[in-house]
């Protein structure tokens, strides 16, 4: 008779008891082929017709087998909307108007942001009443006492290990990362986001997975619509990922989202700026998520033309403030009202 026991945890220290432990449960790998495979054009539709239609996992946003990015600027609730997509396609259940259409799937959520109590207090009604996930819905945070062991390059080789162990261990099929200044730092810069998407890339392929990448914005102007390039490494990152989509606040209401769909390969364009989805971020009971609010145009939630201020003159009223300057003295050294100078301090603590 089968007993539900718990799986015992393995932990490994070297890349050789990793490879040895990825031997037993993987087939015998196949001769890699050349750099270049070639075929007529005919069989490669024969091949690809061999192949299940990819589903939506989060309406058409995100689909199966892909690699999607979803970004956006701090404290807009990317974790908040992506936890929710993970428990969506873990129990099969849709957040509308996005639909699941694949079948309930094992799910790794790997969050580099909260602490234990923290993902807690957001799963909880006041830390009783915990939200009833799935045992196949997975979460990992760091290790913070857990070094590099020999074997191992640097930080970076270690933690794709240890990433490829849970998927094959818990037989994982989507992965979300929470988020990517974790996996590498700097991905602003091309050279940083390069090997680190193709080692996911790599990961997804291996084990045919979906995967979904959090990232951040810089500083962005917020009277203009967002775009693909307001992606940190946005040129290396685009080029990797699937589709990507990212979450912007409305400057008519601070409490509305909106998600807008920036790049997409399995469907045509349905959430662009003329159609963007409005969302609000509510707690009814113990699950804090993301709840539709209807639909709208991104031009009437961006800031308007005349609400803009030159980023070079707020950077030299606060710096000229930091030096111990009256708003009187600093309005005389650039030459504008000191009402002028006392807006422009406030406009960059927003």
């Amino acid at each position: 008779m089968e007993t539900n026991q718990p799986s015992k945890t393995i932990y490994y220290t070297k890349p050789e008891q990793l490879d040895t432990f990825l031997a037993k449960v993987m087939p015998e790998p196949e001769t890699p082929p050349g750099l270049l495979i070639t075929h007529s054009a005919g069989y490669w539709l024969k091949k690809a017709s061999a192949k299940p239609i990819p589903k939506m996992l989060f309406g058409r946003l995100w689909y199966e087998g892909e690699i999607c990015t979803l970004f956006a600027d701090s404290n807009l609730g990317k974790s908040i909307l992506a936890v929710q997509i993970a428990n969506c396609i873990n129990t099969g259940k849709a957040m509308q108007p996005f639909e699941v259409e694949a079948k309930a799937q094992p799910t790794l959520y790997l969050d580099f942001e909260l602490s234990d109590k923290q993902f807690e207090a957001r799963y909880s009604e006041n830390y009783e009443n915990h939200y009833n996930f799935r045992e196949d819905f997975s979460r990992s945070e760091l290790n913070p006492d857990n070094a590099v062991p020999p074997g191992f390059s640097d930080f970076d080789e270690y933690l794709i290990a240890a990433l490829e162990r849970d998927i094959v261990q818990k037989k994982i099929k989507v992965v979300i990362v929470d988020n990517l200044t974790y996996l590498r730092n700097e991905t602003e810069q091309a050279k940083d986001a390069l090997p680190l998407m193709k080692q996911l890339k790599a990961l997804k392929n291996k084990y045919d997975l979906s995967m979904l990448i959090l990232a951040h914005t810089p500083k962005r102007d917020l009277s203009q619509q967002i775009t693909l390039n307001d992606l940190q490494g946005s040129k290396m990152l685009m080029n990797f990922c699937d589709s990507a989509f990212t979450i912007g606040q409305s400057n008519v209401d601070k409490d509305l989202r909106y998600l807008k769909q920036i790049k997409q390969r399995n469907t045509n364009q349905v959430y662009g700026y003329s159609n963007v989805c409005l969302c609000r971020i509510t707690k009814p009971s113990n699950f804090l998520k993301y709840e539709f609010a209807g639909y709208g145009n991104e031009l009437d939630h961006l800031k308007k033309p005349n609400d803009r201020m030159n980023q070079d003159e707020i950077d030299q009223a606060v710096q000229l403030r930091n030096e111990g300057l009256s708003l009187r003295e600093i309005g005389k050294k650039m030459n504008i009202t000191h009402q002028k100078v006392d807006r422009l301090i406030k406009a960059s603590a927003q």
